[in-house]
């Protein structure tokens, strides 16, 4: 007789893939191949995971609902990073598909899966191939296939992971710069490893160490633009009015497909998700109206939130909100703005303080804050309008999701980089409109030119230029400007790049790994490359990045 899986299963499988991924992190890690020390899909990845590992511990014999429900909530709130968000989705699928059984056999499982992998699919506009979305969606494929011979779930996971594992190996012909690195995708190697966990659970080989899944590398030797490539085409915002509204799923007959395909006809940044009872929308767009209409095509609205308008009331969803996370504390409104940047080190966050942020998020590269975290600096904020700044293109996605959860109305601002966020709130004017300020703080984003130096924490190569373990490294927007053994050289070929289109003021500031003394030698490095400009040292304190620097 085939196995089932009732609550208790599912709690021990998830708390496996969780193992399996935390003992394997480092090498997910790795993937993210370029010598900066901040690869972190691993990372994020584990953090996620665990955050279901919390709350599932604190059940006992829970029913299958139960499990599936608290496991949702908890990656939903918990995610961290891109590669976070995409595992909270395909869990949300897989809950959304077994919640009303009871106990789940080896077919509903694999449907369950193949939901997983649609789910993540919709919930993203643009989807890349050759990443964790194709080996989920080829798993998916597979175990449907294999549903048919079997109902063993053992069986299904095994027909999972062989497909996953075979995906896995072409993500590297897939994606260019997984083809140019010449690894496979770090998050498809999670997922991977998540089945194996799962598989794990179901037959009995329960253990903190995980099977030894090789990690295929095709030349190790060659490296990429940017470790963090991501899976979700943001594009940047050219429309004027962030869309917002839940609509009922009283026309369940009318396809959704059909709503996602039309908002991106008017509009980008479209996220649409549905469950049995809801759509949640969310698109930038210069007809908002028109976003609406259609809206009312599939049911009454539950809410609304357009940006240049003081935000209808909204009640909770509870399909989104099945497990209370922790307390939450709701600061009351004392003021009509309030401010939540993330941002990591001491000195940073006082800047952003003394701009006007009472709450801020810790946190950045190799350390994206949760959903969750975001959520509650939100909560504290005593102000009737909150805006976010994500200050880091892997943290902007999960600053969306605590948006869609927040009881206010909150405006994400898609800033990349620590710069990009100071430029946006020094550009902030209280006596204007929410819309009138959100233009001019994203126009502001564009004003600004970002640079950062640090470390090779390994050997490598790029386009022909060998770098080695402890050479210094200046990254522009993400890409490699110069890298070698002498600072100064280094640094001056950062500061003629990032001076090269012309500036008015440059922000100088140092973190780990550098001084006063050498930051005011940098900034005399600033001054004779651009002499008219006005130079600021700052003491910023962050991790990682010895300099972020931001020219304007």
């Amino acid at each position: 007789m085939a196995k089932m899986i009732d609550g208790e299963a599912y709690k021990e499988m998830i708390l496996q893939a969780a193992a399996s991924v935390e003992d394997r992190m480092e090498e997910i890690n790795a993937l993210n191949v370029f010598p900066v020390p901040d690869g972190d899909t691993g990372t994020n990845m584990s953090m996620t995971l665990n955050n279901a590992v919390t709350e599932l511990n604190k059940l006992e014999s829970p029913t299958l609902g139960r499990a599936l429900e608290v496991t949702s909530s908890a990656l939903l709130r918990g995610a961290r990073g891109n590669s976070g968000v995409i595992t909270s989705l395909l869990f949300r699928g897989i809950g959304k598909a077994m919640k009303d059984q009871r106990t789940a056999d080896g077919a509903m499982l694999a449907a369950a899966l193949a939901e997983g992998s649609a789910t993540a699919y919709k919930a993203v506009m643009k989807p890349a191939e050759g990443t964790i979305l194709t080996v989920s969606r080829i798993a998916g494929d597979a175990a449907v296939k294999a549903a048919k011979k079997s109902r063993d779930p053992e069986v299904i996971l095994g027909a999972a992971i062989k497909a996953a594992r075979k995906a896995l190996d072409e993500t590297v012909n897939q994606n260019p710069v997984l083809k140019k690195a010449g690894v496979v995708d770090a998050g498809g190697f999670g997922y991977v490893l998540i089945l194996q966990g799962m598989q794990d659970a179901m037959s009995g080989t329960i253990t903190r160490l995980a099977r030894k899944i090789p990690v295929p590398v095709v030349n190790p030797a060659i490296t990429v633009e940017s470790a963090d490539f991501s899976i979700f085409d943001e594009g940047e915002i050219n429309f004027d009015y962030c869309t917002e509204f839940i609509a009922a799923r009283d026309n369940k007959e009318k396809d959704p497909d059909e709503l996602r395909q039309f908002l991106a006809t008017i509009g980008d940044c479209v996220v649409v998700v549905e469950d049995d009872e809801i759509i949640k929308i969310h698109v930038h767009t210069n007809t908002p109206d028109q976003a609406l209409k259609m809206g009312l095509e599939y049911g009454q609205l539950i809410t609304v939130k357009i940006e240049n308008m003081v935000e209808q009331h909204r009640k909770k969803v509870a399909e989104e909100t099945v497990a209370e996370i922790g307390k939450r504390e709701h600061a009351a409104p004392v003021t009509k703005y309030g401010f939540v940047p993330v941002a990591a080190g001491e000195g940073l966050a006082d800047i952003f303080r003394e701009l006007g942020a009472e709450q801020i998020v810790e946190g950045g590269q190799t350390m994206n804050p949760s959903t969750e975290d975001i959520l509650r600096a939100v909560d504290k904020t005593p102000a009737e309008i909150v805006f976010v700044l994500p200050n880091n293109k892997n943290i902007i996605m999960a600053s969306q999701q605590a948006a869609a959860l927040s009881d206010k109305q909150v405006i994400v601002l898609p800033s990349k980089t620590v710069p990009q966020g100071i430029c946006a709130m020094l550009s902030f004017d209280h006596d204007l409109e929410a819309d009138v300020n959100q233009t001019n703080m994203e126009a502001a984003l564009d004003k600004v030119r970002s640079g950062q130096v640090t470390y090779a924490a390994r050997d490598s190569v790029f386009d022909g230029h060998e770098i080695t373990q402890g050479d210094y490294i200046a990254l522009a927007e993400g890409k490699l400007i110069a890298t070698g053994k002498e600072f100064d050289v280094v640094m001056e070929a950062l500061a003629e790049h990032l001076c090269s289109g012309g500036c008015n003021f440059i922000n100088i500031f140092y973190g780990e790994g550098a001084d006063e003394a050498q930051a005011n030698g940098v900034k005399q490095c600033f001054e004779a490359i651009a002499a008219d400009a006005e130079v600021n040292v700052l003491c910023g304190g962050q991790p990682v990045y010895s300099y972020i620097i931001g020219v304007e």
